[in-house]
């Protein structure tokens, strides 16, 4: 058995800790009779090569991983806000599964994950919207280009969420509210002003600082409509009308990053 979870973008503007989106950017398991885990690619000096590795810890809520070989080839950075930990889950449980419904390897796979968000957009693909243990795809393309910039740091996520105040002054989050609004609106429309309107965020990104995010949006490159931190960072993606120039000139600006242009994954790792 072969199977490809996708990256993923979480925390789109509005959409803290509920909306993600998938990107065309894959890992891949394969599953045969035998025994131990072979890494390639991404990760492969770092990842665990036995029973505590992510993915077939994930395998083994659904099925015996006894008598198995999990081969990944895998081309998602490691803790860098897309969704490496989530595509290896989505991995385990699929492979593990793959007749289960979504909901049911969500909450499976939230025993490892607490965080559904980046999980839900890595089975489904799309935009995703989770809540309540629920998952919903609500779009398949994006109006606007998502242009992944890369630093060669890395951030913990744990770490990282724990900056975030406990509480949040009312009116920042109903700005919030209505910004959230709008990125259901203008994702499901396909609405590109709608879209980038619901791009600012006052629950997440003013406690992560990220230089990178601060110069795409105080000096945006050509084309480019807005800007978000990809989960807790240290990503930004920039999203984009018109890819060409805006690649161009985001290499200029951070010529030391990785950039690459990422259309949405319409599907993740469920058949």
């Amino acid at each position: 058995m072969i199977v490809r979870a996708p990256a993923t973008s979480a925390n789109i503007g509005a959409g803290f800790d509920t909306a993600a989106v998938a990107l065309d950017l894959w890992n891949e398991l394969e599953v045969t009779s035998g025994s131990g885990v072979i890494v390639e690619g991404e990760g492969s000096s770092e990842l665990s090569l036995d029973q505590d590795n992510l993915a077939v810890r994930a395998y083994a809520i659904l099925a015996d991983p006894s008598g198995k070989q999990f081969r990944f080839r895998n081309a998602i950075p490691l803790e860098r806000g897309l969704g490496s930990s989530a595509a290896a889950i989505a991995l385990g449980l699929v492979a593990a599964a793959p007749d289960a419904t979504p909901e049911e390897l969500l909450a499976a796979g939230l025993t490892l994950e607490p965080h559904a968000d980046n999980l839900g957009a890595a089975l489904l693909g799309g935009l995703t919207l989770v809540w309540d243990g629920k998952i919903a795809r609500i779009a398949e393309t994006l109006p606007l280009t998502a242009i992944a910039i890369i630093p060669s740091s890395r951030t913990s996520t744990k770490t990282s969420r724990g900056a975030l105040p406990a509480t949040v002054p009312h009116a920042e989050a109903a700005a919030s509210a209505g910004r959230a609004a709008l990125l259901g609106a203008g994702a499901a429309s396909g609405d590109a002003a709608l879209f980038a309107a619901a791009l600012d965020d006052w629950l997440h990104e003013p406690y992560r600082p990220s230089e990178v995010l601060d110069v795409v949006r105080q000096s945006p490159p050509p084309g480019c409509l807005g800007a978000t931190l990809s989960g807790s960072g240290p990503t930004v993606i920039a999203w984009v009308s018109d890819a060409e120039r805006c690649v161009s000139s985001i290499r200029d600006l951070f010529p030391d990053h990785r950039v690459l242009e990422l259309d949405v994954a319409p599907r993740g790792a469920l058949p």
